[in-house]
Formats: C-alpha cells, sequence, structure tokens
C-alpha cells in the first residue's frame, strides 16, 4: 500500500475555498478545480514505497515521507500483473483503467457530450490518419477509449444532465418571453422527440453569433426577473454571457445533489457540472466534445453526431449497503467501481482485499487504512491482492474495477 501525493488543476472554474477546505488548508485565491488520484499520463500520482509504518496525516499533495518519489504510471509499468492484477491487466491492459478525483465546482463547467468506444475509436483513427496534432486546440479525440464518469456529492452540488421531454424544455424557454426564441418553442412542439431536440440545437449552435449573443442577454435578463426554476440559467449567464450554451442548458434536465446522492454520465448524454464539492470517477480518457459555455473549439457535426437526442431522467444515484458496511453505486461499466464507507466507532475492522488494484480517498473524520492513518483529502493506491483493513472513525470511499 503506498501514500500518494498528487496534483491539484487549477481550472478558470475551479472553486478558491472547497478543495482546500476539505484538506484542511489555507486557500491561496487561485481557483482549485480537480485534485487527480491516478495514472493519467497528464499529472500522475507520486507515490513512496516504504519499508515501515507511515503517516499520512500533512495534505494529499504532500511529500513529508522519506523516500524515493515515483508517478504511478512508472510504477505500473514496471510490473502491470503485480500491481493490478492478472485478470485486470487481461481485461484492460497494463494500464490502471480510472481516474479519481476531487471536483470542485465555483462555476459551470463546458456543456459536454463523451462518444461511446467505437465513435472513439473511429474518431482517434481519422485525426490519427489526418495528421490533427494531439495537442491541436481543434483536436477532438486525444485516444481512443470512451470516458464515461460518476459524480458523487459531498455538498449540494447542482449540474445539468440528459434532455428534458421537449414539451418541458418549450415551457421553459417560452416563459422567457422573449421573441428571437419563439422559432425554438415552436420547434420543439412540432416534430418528434429526436427530431425536435436535434432541429433546436443544430439551430442554437448554428445561430449568428452577434443576434445570439442579444438573445442569450435578453433571456438571462428574463431569467433574473422570474427566479425560481430559471435562476440557475441567469447564473450560468452571469459566467457566460452572450454564449449560446445559455440557450442548450434549459434543454437539458436541472438536477440537485444531496450529499451521498450521484450521478452516472454514459456516452452521447449532454451534460455540465455548475456547482458544488464531489468525488468523481471516470474511465481514463481525455475525450470530451463541447456543446457550449466554454471558449474552446466546438466541432458542431461531430457533436451532432455523439450527441444521443432523446429525453432522459437524470438517474440520480444512492449506494446500494452491503453486510460489510460497503455502500456501492451500481453503473453499468467495468472500468470503475466506486463505493463508501461510514466507519463507526469502535466497529470491527473492515478487510478490503480484493484482487484488483484500489485507490482510497479519506473525505472525513480519521480512519485508518493498513499502516496508514489518513485524514481528509488524504489516499492511498493498494496493489492488487494485497491483505489490509480498515478501521477507525470516518468516511473513505473505494475505487476499483470490475474484472
Amino acid at each position: 500500500m503506498d501514500r500518494l501525493s498528487n496534483t491539484v488543476r487549477p481550472y478558470a472554474w475551479g472553486s478558491t475555498t472547497a478543495i482546500p477546505e476539505l484538506l484542511g488548508i489555507a486557500p491561496t485565491g487561485e481557483p482549485q478545480a480537480e485534485m487527480w488520484m491516478g495514472a493519467h499520463p497528464g499529472a500522475p500520482s507520486l507515490l513512496t514505497r516504504t519499508t515501515g509504518a507511515a503517516t499520512a496525516t500533512s495534505t494529499a499533495t504532500g511529500t513529508e515521507e522519506a523516500g524515493s518519489q515515483q508517478p504511478l504510471t512508472d510504477v505500473i509499468a514496471a510490473d502491470p500483473e503485480r500491481e493490478l492484477g492478472r485478470a485486470t491487466v487481461e481485461k484492460f491492459g497494463p494500464r490502471l483503467p480510472f481516474l479519481l478525483k476531487l471536483l470542485a465546482a465555483g462555476a459551470p463547467l463546458s456543456l459536454q457530450v463523451h462518444p461511446d468506444r467505437a465513435q472513439a475509436e473511429r474518431g482517434y483513427e481519422d485525426e490519427e490518419r489526418r495528421s490533427v496534432p494531439i495537442d491541436a486546440p481543434h483536436r477532438t479525440y486525444k485516444d481512443a477509449n470512451h470516458k464515461p464518469e460518476l459524480i458523487c456529492a459531498l455538498t449540494p452540488f447542482a449540474g445539468l444532465c440528459g434532455f428534458r421531454p421537449p414539451t418541458e424544455a418549450a415551457e421553459v424557454i417560452a416563459a422567457l418571453g422573449v421573441d428571437a426564441l419563439k422559432p425554438y418553442v415552436d420547434l420543439l412542439g412540432a416534430h418528434p422527440e429526436e427530431a425536435a431536440l436535434r432541429e433546436v440545437l443544430t439551430a442554437i449552435l448554428g445561430a449568428d453569433p452577434a443576434e445570439m449573443a442579444e438573445t442569450v442577454h435578453l433571456a438571462a435578463a428574463a431569467a433574473e426577473r422570474l427566479g425560481g426554476a430559471h435562476a440557475p440559467y441567469a447564473r450560468i449567464a452571469h459566467h457566460f454571457p452572450g454564449d449560446p450554451g445559455v440557450i442548450a442548458a434549459m434543454l437539458l434536465n436541472y438536477v440537485e445533489l444531496q450529499p451521498g446522492e450521484a450521478l452516472f454520465l454514459g456516452a452521447g448524454v449532454p451534460h455540465a457540472y455548475l456547482d458544488g464539492l464531489g468525488v468523481e470517477i471516470m474511465a481514463n480518457s481525455d475525450n470530451v466534445l463541447r456543446c457550449g459555455l466554454t471558449p474552446k473549439h466546438i466541432d458542431v457535426p461531430e457533436l451532432l453526431r455523439i450527441v444521443r437526442f432523446e429525453a432522459t431522467e437524470p438517474g440520480v444515484l444512492r449506494p446500494e449497503a452491503s453486510p460489510s458496511g460497503e455502500e456501492l453505486y451500481e453503473t453499468p461499466v467495468d472500468e470503475f467501481r466506486l463505493s463508501r464507507f461510514d466507519l463507526s466507532p469502535g466497529a470491527a475492522p473492515v478487510d478490503l482485499t480484493r484482487d484488483t488494484p484500489q485507490i482510497l480517498l479519506c473525505t472525513g473524520g480519521a480512519p485508518k487504512a493498513g499502516e496508514f492513518d489518513l485524514t481528509p483529502g488524504a489516499s492511498v493506491f493498494v496493489p492488487s491482492g494485497e491483505k489490509f483493513e480498515v478501521s477507525g472513525t470516518g468516511t473513505l470511499f473505494r475505487a476499483t474495477v470490475v474484472a
């Protein structure tokens, strides 16, 4: 078992306080959006192999322990079967197939969608064939993998997830009383579900930028006056004035998660996180197609090919408890498996030995994992098959795979 030192990503949408408060450190004044735990090549966790007892009580990004630090990517590459287990390597290859994060949204993230695996493979091969540089701003597919993800709220957490029924979207937009939006309202009521949603999103993304900016300004002012169910769109427009994504957001379900609740985001489902702190886990991929709320490139034709134009319920997940005390968030993918343990004072230690790789993340209290005393924000990597127990008092998230 190895304590992890993790990178915090300073994306502009990040909260300046949420992650520091969890870690018990002073804010820097800069956004701290995501803390990554895993073997993503862009910011792999560092670990220190030790021979004696160790303590993870400084910070989740601290490096006080003596020893030689190594990226988790290198440790896995040196002996994939030892670290990941034979079954994991046979199923996913010699790499950790998930990335675990603390995600702290202080402003909306981009409205986005992810491809399925077949779409990602075709898109990646096409851009490679055309020699599109991997770091080009207009590059869409960074790898050949899909990117399902799960977000579990640690605080009240707001987001957008999946299309509303067209009639509901029409009511939201019509209530604004903006003449320029009437054609969208008419389209939403005049066609079957898939055609209505496709035509309206296509029209929004293809509108004249100057005209759309004025329309968004009028819509935001109306949303501010109306408040209530329209208030989120006024807040979104505050961060992205004139962005067509403000109108596109009205096509989607608005969701508020309470601590412990989660959302699963599958392929083709448009979504955006708006505000709050959560634990996120995803397949290890960078494939994102943006729909709005961003200054970055939007590949409209490819986006329209990937989006699933169907109304869906957000499907808020609540964990299923087991006799061991493990609370599992069920998802339809094998690249990750997320569960939670709320450890009570005086309870017997729980054996978490598993023939798959694991990352444990503490989000509260002072639990003990193997030889490590953990504090909020601290995390450890557990190689496949390593025997250990967790005990003490606090909350632990467990990330692993289904192999």
